[in-house]
């Protein structure tokens, strides 16, 4: 008889070898603050993670209230810095209330097990966070996906399901491998018109998108809308962490019923401090957004002119849709070799045959920043049409 340890060792060399005999296998990289490399994958859109206003409220806030939070917010680690951070994020969004998440991958996980039983019918758009479809998975609810951003399917999907059976609409805000925007509008006319529910997890569009930075849904959407939106504090507001806008009612279930909120250690409190630093400089500083705009109609501008195929993609997110993930590999690595971060993306993060770089731009490059990248993909172009 095998033993379990040989057997165990077994199973995890032959998932190793089959995930690299696809060319599938993912390596880290470890940088340094010495590292030269321009950074075109992280979503640090406003250029705020390194902002050192940032660095010195989270070092005050840790000197204040500790390096941790010691416990879970229903437990003693609710911190008077965590409650002004979720009465801010309420107030960015126009929601009566915010409840915060360690992750954002936490917070869509424990919203959809909060809300969803076997009884609930989910609906979510195809192209959604890996969070999302392993929140209603585990949440055990009947799961049915939609075509991308086709409100035909959705309504016809609703239309065939129970009258009796409470629905949720679940969406990504900006799809972060496309970088396309949900129709708000639509979704909101579609639920309202099934009597479903919707949520929005807006990772990607908040700091970024809306009148205030408030994202694509903020508070040209209110809770009647939509009543449920998720956001991070990891991407364009530097950080780390996550929360839940909405009514009383939802966050008060959230709190009750939230596992991964309940039984998870609070926030590190430096780390709301620098959060509520990062808020005031959203508001303070609104020419971050502008010149991350103007970035983006640029890098469109002149990689269309180069020929590129650029996916139809108005936020910080410009993939390219090379096809093939050997070619994906290829321009990444010499990409990589003139100092560029660039993200491969392949299967099974995306379908098959829809291997693309991600490139991902903020406010923090500069236009020599932007000539370099171009050059360096123009360059690529060139090197697959030489002999």
């Amino acid at each position: 008889m095998t033993a379990p340890a040989d057997r165990w060792a077994r199973r995890l060399a032959d998932a190793a070898e089959t995930r690299r005999a696809a060319g599938l296998w993912r390596r880290r990289l470890t940088l340094s603050p010495d590292d030269v490399w321009l950074d075109f994958a992280g979503n640090d859109y406003l250029g705020l993670a390194r902002d050192p206003r940032l660095a010195e409220a989270q070092a005050t806030g840790a000197r204040r209230f500790g390096a941790g939070a010691g416990a879970s917010h229903l437990v003693s680690g609710h911190l008077e810095v965590h409650e002004a951070l979720e009465r801010r994020l309420a107030a960015l969004t126009g929601r009566p209330r915010a409840l915060l998440f360690s992750t954002g991958y936490m917070a869509n996980l424990g919203t959809l097990q909060a809300l969803c039983d076997r009884e609930t019918r989910v609906f979510q758009d195809r192209l959604n966070h890996a969070s999302l479809l392993d929140g209603a998975r585990l949440a055990g609810a009947s799961s049915r996906r939609f075509h991308h951003r086709d409100l035909e399917d959705l309504a016809c999907l609703l239309a065939r399901s129970p009258d009796d059976a409470p629905s949720l609409v679940v969406s990504d805000g900006v799809f972060s491998m496309d970088g396309d925007v949900a129709d708000i509008p639509g979704l909101t006319t579609t639920c309202r018109d099934h009597g479903a529910w919707l949520m929005i997890d807006d990772a990607h569009g908040l700091g970024v998108l809306g009148a205030h930075g408030d994202g694509c849904v903020g508070r040209a959407h209110g809770p009647d809308a939509v009543p449920v939106l998720v956001g991070t504090l990891g991407k364009a507001l530097g950080t780390a962490g996550a929360f839940v806008a909405g009514s009383e009612a939802l966050i008060e279930h959230l709190t009750q019923f939230a596992r991964p909120y309940v039984y998870t250690t609070a926030q590190p409190p430096g780390v709301a401090a620098a959060t509520l630093a990062a808020l005031d400089l959203l508001e303070a500083e609104p020419e971050r957004r502008t010149r991350l705009m103007a970035g983006i109609t640029r890098f469109r501008r002149e990689a269309d002119a180069l020929g590129l195929p650029l996916a139809d993609s108005t936020t910080p997110i410009q993939p390219i849709v090379l096809g093939d993930s050997d070619r994906v590999m290829r321009w990444a690595a010499h990409l990589a070799q003139r100092g560029l971060m660039v993200g491969a993306i392949r299967a099974p993060t995306v379908p098959r045959g829809e291997a693309r770089l991600r490139v991902t731009l903020s406010a923090a490059h500069t236009d020599t920043d932007l000539n370099v990248l171009l050059e360096a993909l123009a360059d690529c172009q060139h090197r697959e049409v030489s002999p």
